[in-house]
């Protein structure tokens, strides 16, 4: 089932797909109707119906891989192939992805898409390259596309390595908490949405508990 959000800018659509419930994400810029997907992570045939959605004709400008990890990457070789789209991912994950990539995304960059502008946000500790995308809505709330750097209930998996907690759990709370509001919408890589303004509160909480 297609999951719909509407802001004053762009359309977002959301379906889940694979074992591990992964969330890919088809951000349509109502002016131009340009398009960009977030994660091309399993059933590539899901993902094209998707696209379709957001445009008849399957027009699919750029595939963005939050990170490198398999279970985000597993259709996108198969949606590349499909729709000619380019591709981008965070210049330290870029050459562990099956494909390549024509874009290496750096912190502070900014991608188009028609006529919205996304800014990406370097996130180290998940992995060394991972990304999230923040789409400014001037009508607000702004959304950001945190892949599986930020969760409901605390950041993503650092397999235990306190020295990639404390730079996953920094980097959130400077590069996302400290310069978002709380209505912000928080789409993860997998599972429910949430905002900043619902987790801002247990962040003492996560750096106590160490995950």
């Amino acid at each position: 089932m297609v999951e719909h959000t509407a802001t004053s800018t762009a359309d977002v659509r959301a379906v889940h797909v694979g074992p591990m419930d992964n969330v890919a994400y088809l951000l349509t810029c109502r002016a131009s109707g340009a398009q960009l997907l977030v994660d091309a992570a399993d059933e590539p045939d899901t993902l094209l119906d998707l696209v379709q959605e957001g445009d008849p004709d399957g027009r699919l400008g750029t595939v963005v891989t939050t990170h490198r990890h398999r279970d985000h990457v597993g259709a996108l070789e198969a949606l590349v192939e499909a729709t000619g789209a380019s591709t981008a991912a965070g210049a330290d994950d870029a050459d562990h992805l099956p494909v390549p990539v024509d874009r290496r995304l750096a912190h502070g960059d900014v991608l188009r898409v028609g006529e919205l502008a996304l800014e990406v946000v370097h996130l180290r500790g998940h992995t060394p390259g991972s990304v999230a995308l923040v789409l400014r809505d001037p009508a607000g709330p702004d959304h950001v596309f945190t892949g599986d750097s930020l969760f409901p209930g605390g950041v993503g998996n650092t397999r235990g390595d306190a020295g990639d907690f404390a730079q996953l759990l920094g980097d959130v709370t400077e590069r996302l908490f400290a310069v978002l509001g709380d209505d912000t919408v928080v789409h993860p890589g997998h599972g429910a949405p949430t905002t900043l303004g619902r987790e801002r509160p247990q962040l003492p909480q996560w750096r106590e508990r160490g995950w």
